[in-house]
């Protein structure tokens, strides 16, 4: 094929990889504004007013941000497939500009939790649409790495920023750190987006009239049967939520992962400042996770490219689970950060695969809201984590009930993987020759 005669949306991380790049400094400047909070707030939650043994309450700046980011991943997807990415992608940036003024400003915690109601329309937005751009713009057998990089990036970001906010709370105090760090970030992000991140969108109609007109050249994936072209949102909500098994077991999976990271979140400050840690060696465990998590998912993403999705998936769930037993079990900071790097790279396994998987089996057509739906489920599990493990925590007066029992959901999620969901890779499970699951 001459240049001349090249389809104009060709897809693939070299040909693209200006805007592949664009959309990594996207993800790095989200993980930043997500990880400012991670070991500062939770820490200092006294100063704001929660009473010491009030987990639930305490807990409750996480579960505001998992409700709306959960609800906006799904609002977005539909928006991206209608509107464009690039749209949704500048309104979450928007939406962040609040979030250092709130912090900067707050007199209770309920201001913080108006902080994070900003931050899950953010995440939900911008996050979004950095992992949905990328996956128009890759080919399939390109998306656990295009999927390991862009939450490589976010991950990276999110350890690299309790790090320096951990730092930086020391030097110059708890709000001017988070209010300058903050607002820098959010205001260079935003700029990005406007002058150099391009839209997708084109890139994922021309794949769907691909498929349509049975031009598309590489195995067939395992799309579901009897779906229209252009099903509405609420069809596509039911049947990632619950009709077709594997999306199921996937957005499932997805939620038990989050409970997860609200253990993170929000506890491990609590669980570590108890045992007489600083907020410095604080940052720097929740920094491990963090960037062990984020480091990690290139390869792991990669990976299942060749492997196939589902190994990485069940063995993430569970090698996860092993390292928050094992948090618990140790009794010095040098095992505490050897098992938040175990627990970095459960996260490195599943968590891009997850997003792969769903993309495998998700028509471009409905691409968008197919992966909102996941997302929304996934980040729901903020907002289950953090009802669960607060009242755990509540009733108990102490923390290690929570990582205990985050510990065995985990366990029984890779189990449901395992048996209850099929391989979704299309080069190691190709669809029949009706291009179908089955």
């Amino acid at each position: 094929m001459t240049p001349q005669s090249a389809p104009p949306y060709r897809r693939g991380i070299r040909i693209n990889r200006s805007q592949f790049l664009h959309q990594i400094l996207q993800v790095f400047f989200v993980g930043l504004v997500i990880g400012m909070e991670r070991t500062v707030l939770p820490a200092l939650s006294g100063e704001f007013g929660v009473a010491k043994g009030s987990f639930l309450f305490l807990l409750s700046f996480v579960l505001s941000f998992g409700l709306v980011k959960g609800m906006l991943n799904f609002v977005a997807g539909s928006l991206a497939d209608r509107f464009g990415r690039k749209h949704v992608l500048v309104a979450g940036w928007l939406a962040g500009l609040p979030i250092p003024f709130l912090i900067l400003e707050a007199r209770n915690w309920w201001w913080i939790v108006a902080a994070n109601l900003f931050l899950g329309i953010n995440q939900g937005f911008a996050w979004s649409m950095t992992v949905t751009s990328k996956l128009d713009i890759t080919r399939p057998q390109e998306r656990g790495l295009a999927t390991g990089a862009n939450e490589s990036a976010g991950y990276l970001a999110m350890g690299v920023a309790g790090v320096a906010t951990g730092y930086l709370s020391v030097r110059f105090g708890p709000r001017p750190a988070l209010f300058g760090f903050g607002l820098t970030v959010v205001l260079a992000a935003l700029a990005m987006a406007v002058l150099f991140v391009r839209e997708t969108l084109p890139w994922a109609r021309a794949e769907h009239d691909e498929h349509k007109e049975g031009s598309f050249s590489g195995p067939r994936p395992r799309f579901p049967r009897g779906v229209p072209d252009h099903p509405g949102a609420k069809e596509i909500f039911l049947l990632v939520s619950f009709r077709h098994p594997t999306f199921r077991a996937l957005s499932q999976a997805g939620i038990a992962n989050k409970i997860a990271d609200t253990l993170v979140w929000g506890l491990f400050p609590v669980f570590f400042r108890s045992r007489g840690l600083s907020l410095t060696e604080i940052g720097w465990l929740t920094g491990l996770y963090a960037m062990t998590w984020g480091i990690a998912q290139t390869a792991t993403g990669h990976l299942s490219d060749i492997v196939g999705r589902k190994k990485p998936i069940v063995g993430g769930l569970w090698c996860l689970g092993g390292g928050i037993a094992g948090i618990v079990l140790s009794r010095n900071v040098f095992l505490w950060g050897f098992f938040a790097c175990v627990m970095g790279i459960g996260m490195a396994l599943l968590y891009p695969t997850l997003v792969a998987a769903v993309a495998d089996i998700s028509p471009p057509a409905w691409r968008g809201r197919a992966l909102g739906t996941y997302r929304y489920w996934r980040d729901t599990g903020y907002a289950v984590g953090a009802v669960l493990l607060g009242l755990l925590a509540q009733w108990k007066q102490e923390t290690e009930i929570a990582f205990w029992t985050t510990a065995v959901l985990l366990g029984l999620s890779g189990l449901w993987v395992a048996t209850g969901s099929e391989e979704t890779h299309p080069g190691l499970n190709p669809a029949d020759k009706s291009g179908s699951d089955g």
